[in-house]
């Protein structure tokens, strides 16, 4: 009987990243920059992994490619609407559009985390069982551990979203952040949030703490089988090939860690910590990848030989 004297909201107002007046043109266009060359790299090497023979059926390649798709998904579904608050007016977001982000990006997210750990999970198993790895990981296998980190993430998604929507939004309308997510919504339900909050931190502790205990349990196995190697050479061909993912885990996981995982996460620094699982890890990923995997780069230079080629015909 309560909630039927609640004028619920039909829209949110995201405040965006707060930032100096003088600097809102130079902020649009850096985020843009940011956004294209996301998309364009992780299609780059998403389309390089598919046409190139040697990869596509290599289960650290299938992975980086699932991988590439969140990241295109992540950064679409976050920054174009981060770019909007750099130009004039107020843009507000629809209810159903900001359930619609909540969900997308903690899908995307956790889908996220399970595939890092599932690459941490290969990278064991082809560093310390190099002769039985074509045995435990297939390409079928692979395939099939990537359907999953999706169906687990759409769950945890769906969770969330909906445990965060069940709430009554009555006013006031404005979010302080730069989209909707769990902690800054919350803060404007017209009820009590503590079990929102302490299932949130729950979920989102299990899903994050898991995935990195089993990622730092698989690099302790990784790392005392590469000081078993005797030559510099192997020692140092093997540290690279996990080079690129400690590299992207440490990114990811740490701003994650910072603003999920604390008693009470509604501080500024929240807004620039989360800037980096969901713009500056995806605009990473392909540089790091490419830059740092010696097979990307010859398949790169393959797929380009190729099309000159066909070119020249």
């Amino acid at each position: 009987m309560q909630r039927a004297n609640y004028t619920l909201l039909t829209e949110f107002i995201l405040t965006g990243v707060p930032h100096p007046p003088r600097l809102r043109t130079f902020l649009l266009v850096f985020f843009l920059l940011i956004y294209i060359l996301t998309q364009l790299g992780n299609l780059l090497i998403l389309i390089t992994v598919c046409a190139d023979t040697q990869l596509h059926a290599r289960p650290m390649y299938i992975f980086l490619g699932a991988l590439s798709i969140i990241d295109m998904g992540i950064s679409s579904i976050i920054v174009p609407r981060l770019m909007m608050n750099f130009t004039p007016g107020i843009k507000p977001i629809s209810f159903g559009s900001c359930v619609a982000q909540l969900y997308f990006y903690h899908f995307l997210g956790s889908s996220q985390c399970f595939l890092y750990t599932t690459m941490a999970y290969d990278r064991y198993l082809a560093i310390c069982q190099p002769l039985r790895y074509p045995v435990l990981m297939s390409a079928k296998l692979s395939t099939l551990l990537v359907a999953g980190a999706w169906v687990a993430g759409s769950i945890h998604g769906a969770i969330q979203a909906i445990l965060t929507f069940r709430l009554p939004y009555c006013g006031p309308n404005q979010v302080d952040y730069f989209f909707c997510d769990i902690p800054a919504v919350l803060k404007l339900a017209c009820a009590d949030t503590t079990v929102n909050e302490l299932v949130t931190f729950v979920d989102i502790g299990v899903v994050v703490a898991s995935c990195f205990s089993l990622i730092l349990l698989s690099y302790i196995y990784i790392i005392r089988a590469i000081l078993r190697i005797r030559t510099a050479d192997g020692r140092r061909r093997a540290f690279s090939t996990c080079g690129a993912h400690v590299t992207i885990v440490t990114v990811y996981y740490v701003p994650c860690a910072f603003i999920y995982l604390r008693p009470d996460s509604h501080s500024l620094l929240d807004g620039a910590a989360a800037l980096f699982p969901t713009a500056i890890t995806p605009f990473l990923n392909p540089l790091i990848y490419t830059l740092r995997n010696q097979e990307v780069k010859l398949a790169l230079r393959r797929m380009i030989r190729g099309q000159g080629a066909k070119s020249e015909m």
